[in-house]
């Protein structure tokens, strides 16, 4: 799997590159088919503290898969939308398992 990340308006961090870097890997290995990741990491101005915008589109065979999340840090942000991707991914696996199972 190809990954790419991009922080937007904000400096670069290899601390979180290597960290996404890290969870994205195990995601990979999970799921081989999963073809690139591209990762955008935002800050926003929010009166709830939040404002640590992680989001992260999957390239894959069919529909691209994507998942957003807003945390207190990006860590936070980081394991919310590597796990919706996981169900998302989940869902995705169950669905070619049938249809290759009715073939």
């Amino acid at each position: 799997m190809t990954i790419n990340i991009q922080f937007v308006k904000m400096k670069t961090s290899e601390t979180m590159s290597s960290y996404v870097t890290k969870k994205l890997q195990k995601l990979a290995k999970k799921y081989n088919w999963v073809i690139r990741a591209d990762v955008f990491f935002k800050i926003e101005n929010d009166p709830t503290e939040r404002g640590h915008i992680c989001e992260i589109e999957l390239s894959l065979p069919g529909p691209k898969i994507f998942a957003v999340s807003n945390e207190k840090n990006y860590e936070m942000a980081v394991k919310e939308t590597i796990g919706d991707l996981d169900k998302q991914l989940k869902k995705r696996k169950a669905k070619f398992t049938k249809q290759n199972i009715s073939s």
